[in-house]
């Protein structure tokens, strides 16, 4: 007889929501899991088992189980059974007294760290060394499960703005903003590139679809080795079409972030509760001219201002301060970039084109998001490219758009493990990455 697949299927187990939606207490029920931990307490041993959702606690009483505790090991995954009760000090609010145990698989060898101690006691630099480990640990999860809703929340904050979501192609011809940060590697028999930003693609499917937005790993041949920089590093895209000035762009990442804010005090509560995590104030973002922002950080902190035309790492983190201090803002819009700091596409300042209408988004003193308008004449372009000594050679596709009509457009990309590393109150990026490529780490 033939058999068909219907997209459902039923399980005899159960899951934590599960067993907290239904209020089977009293009841039997089947979870699996893996042995986080065993605490014997002679009669009676603990055994907390991981599970997607977090820990279970279940009871294990001699004689009453099937399978001697001598038998299990932490790491050992196991399908249980057992009897619901209520229990206020156990994870979730209950706890499962134990009649079966099946052995699913068994390690072959102990763990090389305590994953389960609420903070391991090892370096930064050995677990990423044992990342696959590691990430085990409780806090870990909560770390990458809390990126996880920034991520879902820019998808679905811009969904529901109209955008539609792109996948462009992250080997080039060419980088998007030039220079010496490229990763170069051989394509049957051709020189390429690994995509800098999905600049120049996004900007080509605003003539598509207006407003687009792509979550991708972009890569940095920087040869920095610093807390806040990464090789390779994800990058939550958007470009939008029709626009009345940049201002636009800053009022949409506004939103996304009053949205995921939103989101994550919603559905991430516990993970934010283990991580001890207190969200930020997006309600309001205030703007300063990046002019401005260097003279009043000059007054206030007393500090000679020494490159006119970017900002050092340390005036971020003092405009962060000043911020902080005068005005109780966790972020800051940083406007109107000098012109020479910012790629060819940028739109000048009509009013002075030494600046763009570009901006940084500093979150606590941190860059965590670069955007502005960009050029949509091609006139203006050509003439750009020129004054910059350049040319369009490599560029005749993403010229082309510019031939055929643009509208007036702009959009941002948000290095999304800085975002994660500042909302969990962290200095060091490697910590918001799940397996982090700086110039000394290709594995694991």
């Amino acid at each position: 007889m033939m058999e068909y697949l219907t997209g459902k299927t039923e399980k005899d187990t159960r899951e934590i929501s599960e067993i907290l939606a239904e209020e089977q207490d009293g009841q039997e029920i089947c979870i699996h899991g893996a042995i986080h931990k065993i605490r014997d307490m002679g009669e009676v041993a603990f055994i907390i088992l991981r599970k997607r959702e977090g820990l279970v606690q279940t009871v294990y009483e001699e004689g009453q189980t099937n399978i001697p505790l001598k038998e299990l090991t932490e790491e050992m995954t196991v399908e249980v059974t057992g009897m619901v009760a209520a229990e206020e000090r156990a994870p979730h609010g209950f706890e499962l007294r134990l009649r079966t145990v099946k052995i699913l698989s068994r390690p072959a060898e102990t763990m090389p760290v305590a994953i389960n101690k609420w903070k391991m006691n090892a370096s930064l630099e050995t677990r990423l060394d044992l990342r696959p480990l590691t990430l085990r640990n409780v806090r870990e999860r909560a770390r990458f499960r809390i990126q996880e809703g920034i991520v879902r929340g820019f998808r679905e904050y811009l969904r529901d703005q109209g955008f539609t979501e792109i996948h462009s192609p992250k080997i080039g011809a060419r980088g998007a903003e030039g220079g010496a940060n490229l990763f170069r590697l051989e394509y049957f028999h051709k020189h390429a590139v690994l995509a800098q930003s999905p600049q120049f693609y996004k900007q080509m499917m605003v003539g598509v679809f207006d407003r687009v937005f792509e979550t991708a790993p972009v890569f940095r041949a920087e040869k920095h080795n610093t807390k806040r920089h990464l090789n390779e590093y994800t990058s939550l895209d958007f470009e939008m079409g029709y626009i009345d000035s940049f201002r636009d762009i800053m009022e949409m990442e506004t939103g996304f972030l009053q949205y995921t804010m939103q989101l994550l005090e919603k559905d991430y509560g516990k993970e934010l509760q283990i991580l001890d995590v207190t969200l930020p104030k997006v309600d309001q973002i205030p703007q300063v001219r990046f002019d401005r922002a260097k003279e009043l950080v000059a007054e206030k902190y007393h500090r000679k201002i020494r490159n006119p035309y970017d900002l050092e790492p340390e005036e971020e983190a003092l405009i962060g301060q000043y911020f902080k201090e005068e005005l109780d803002a966790d972020f800051v819009f940083v406007t109107h970039y000098p012109s020479k700091k910012r790629p060819f596409y940028a739109m000048d300042d009509p009013e002075d084109e030494t600046f763009t209408l570009s901006f940084d988004l500093l979150f606590q003193g941190l860059e965590v998001t670069t955007g502005g308008q960009r050029i949509h004449e091609y006139q203006m372009l050509v003439d750009k490219l020129a004054d910059r000594g350049m040319t369009d050679e490599g560029m005749e596709q993403y010229m082309m758009v510019f031939r055929h009509g643009m509208p007036p457009h702009g959009g941002l990309g948000i290095g999304l493990e800085r975002l994660t590393m500042k909302l969990l109150g962290e200095d060091n990026v490697r910590e918001a990455t799940l397996f982090p490529r700086d110039v000394n780490r290709l594995e694991p």
